[in-house]
């Protein structure tokens, strides 16, 4: 911006005298190249940042920003049930141990958040594998929560999970996650992917009538585990793991379209 701001002050501080011949003056063409030489010069910035975003594929969102998917997630320290139990649960604390799957969902003791959640629970031990913790969130008391667990699946509760239900009764939390809807006082179906960097790198918010996908949520870490161990290759539209990946580059990338 401050080449441009620089040129229009140039064009607008400059008097164009009447021509007198067809042929540019020497104070012409002296301006015309001071003009030129601020736009080139931000052609050439322009080109060179498009270049590093090309070989480096990973978006970095401002701090204002947050959360969006590129910057760090933001920290809480909540109480949680596990295992019909009390617990602190701290999201920071799992930086540099474990992949974290943070979701969020409107309230306990209703319809589509317990098929979610036992999905998720039932599955557990596939996302134990790939090093990465579950997460549950809602607006609930951890008594609440306790409650819940103690019921059965067969009267609508979820029975004993194999990780911990959040409580976010501040609202503090659905807050800094964008997903709290303030005038209901419940959370939105977010869910987001956090990596072992405390970064978020995948987030999906669903309205309230429509439940998650475990599957598409195990392949999203799948792909993104990938492309952290492979830096130099992307996953395209519905990759699986063994599937061929991706070169970023135009002609590398030509192996994989010629092989579709």
């Amino acid at each position: 911006m401050a080449s441009v701001a620089s040129s229009t002050a140039l064009i607008s501080s400059t008097r164009v005298s009447p021509a007198k011949s067809s042929l540019p003056s020497p104070s012409s063409l002296s301006f015309l190249r001071t003009i030129s030489s601020p736009l080139r010069s931000g052609f050439a910035l322009r080109s060179s940042l498009s270049f590093c975003s090309r070989r480096s594929f990973a978006v970095k969102a401002q701090a204002d920003d947050l959360p969006l998917v590129g910057n760090k997630a933001p920290d809480f320290e909540a109480e949680a049930v596990f295992d019909q139990e009390f617990i602190k649960v701290k999201l920071s604390e799992y930086i540099g141990k474990k992949y974290v799957i943070l979701f969020f969902y409107p309230l306990d003791f209703t319809f589509v958040c317990p098929t979610e959640i036992t999905a998720f629970s039932d599955r557990y031990a596939e996302f134990e594998k790939l090093n990465t913790e579950v997460l549950g969130v809602s607006v609930d008391s951890v008594f609440s929560h306790l409650a819940w667990v103690q019921t059965d699946r067969q009267s609508g509760g979820l029975g004993d999970l194999n990780y911990p239900l959040v409580s976010d009764v501040t609202k503090s939390i659905s807050k800094s996650f964008g997903v709290l809807i303030h005038d209901q006082g419940i959370a939105l179906r977010g869910l987001f992917i956090i990596d072992k960097e405390g970064v978020i790198q995948h987030s999906t918010i669903n309205n309230l009538g429509i439940g998650r996908s475990v599957d598409e949520t195990m392949r999203t870490l799948q792909a993104l585990q990938y492309i952290q161990e492979n830096p130099d290759e992307v996953c395209p539209a519905g990759w699986q793991p063994g599937e061929k990946s991706m070169k970023p580059d135009p002609k590398l990338s030509k192996e994989y379209f010629s092989a579709i």
